[in-house]
């Protein structure tokens, strides 16, 4: 079948993000603050999830109906700032990760667009952590974006503990191409998985070709 998705042109890009919700002052300055960690060596920019798919994880949050989220993978909190946007007010996101640093940026923009009382950050590594968690259905949405090689551990420990029509989104699950020629291990590892999902009767998967890959997974 002829192909109907295709990597986007900046000017394709731009226009992409200007048809959907626009990007509010909290999220510019959190997204310019981030890129200029990247260019001072202190972060990598390449950690931060487009503009487009924060909208989108937003929208899903909302639409899905989502009380209770997990994160795994923060970073500067972009992510989790969409997530939380996206929850009612009385709903709560557990996220987990191992940077202080970063993590005290993610801080003070939650504050700032006055999200912070719905999130609870816990550092340290996220697989025993979210193994310490009780494994019964606690969560209507999930977030992974964090060590590539940890994705298939992690979405076994969040099964159980996501409940029926859950939804999971894994980022990064195209490797910039990779996965059709892996590189290294986390390309293979990823391209392991997808493999793995596609045919897993526990999910309804569909892996779509926005930003780096964006999967998205419903617990059935």
């Amino acid at each position: 079948m002829t192909p109907r998705s295709f990597l986007l042109t900046q000017e394709l890009a731009d226009y992409v993000r200007a048809s959907s919700d626009a990007v509010d002052e909290v999220l510019a300055d959190l997204i310019r603050e981030t890129a200029e960690m990247a260019e001072r060596g202190e972060a990598p920019g390449s950690m931060q999830i487009a503009p487009e798919q924060g909208v989108l994880m937003r929208l899903l949050t909302t639409a899905v109906g989502a009380r209770t989220a997990i994160e795994i993978g923060t970073f500067t909190g972009l992510s989790a700032l969409c997530i939380a946007r996206g929850l009612p007010a009385d709903g709560s996101l557990l996220c987990l990760d191992r940077s202080e640093e970063w993590t005290a940026v993610a801080r003070r923009y939650w504050e700032r667009a006055g999200v912070a009382d719905r999130i609870e950050l816990r550092l340290g590594d996220a697989l025993p952590t979210l193994r310490a968690l009780p494994a019964e259905p606690a969560y209507d949405l999930a977030f992974v974006d964090a060590d590539k090689t940890g994705y298939a551990a992690y979405v076994e420990e969040l099964h159980p503990r996501l409940r029926a029509n859950g939804v999971v989104l894994l980022d990064n699950t195209l490797r910039e191409g990779r996965v059709l020629d892996p590189q290294d291990e986390s390309d293979r590892a990823l391209a392991e998985l997808n493999a793995a999902l596609a045919t897993d009767p526990r999910w309804e998967t569909a892996l779509l070709p926005l930003a780096d890959g964006l999967t998205v997974l419903r617990k059935r």
